[in-house]
């Protein structure tokens, strides 16, 4: 794996943990905001303009993170 890569993916763990921490302490404090986001994943799209653009898979991934924090119990 190239160090761009490699470097990319560890941003993206980094920049996941500190979002759904984030997700968890405001919530925790401001009850709904796990709705609020759900509710906005009709907008949540793919900037893409080649053939890897695929809307629908980077909603998932945000249902997925969302989910994940009502299993934790912090939503």
């Amino acid at each position: 794996m190239s160090d761009t890569l490699t470097q990319t993916r560890r941003r993206e763990i980094a920049v996941e943990h500190l979002l759904f921490k984030l997700i968890e302490y405001v919530e925790a404090r401001e009850p709904g905001l796990v709705d609020f986001l759900e509710k906005s994943l009709d907008h949540l799209g793919d900037p893409a303009q080649d053939r890897t653009k695929d809307d629908e898979a980077v909603r998932e991934i945000a249902r997925k993170m969302l989910d994940g924090a009502r299993r934790q119990g912090t939503a």
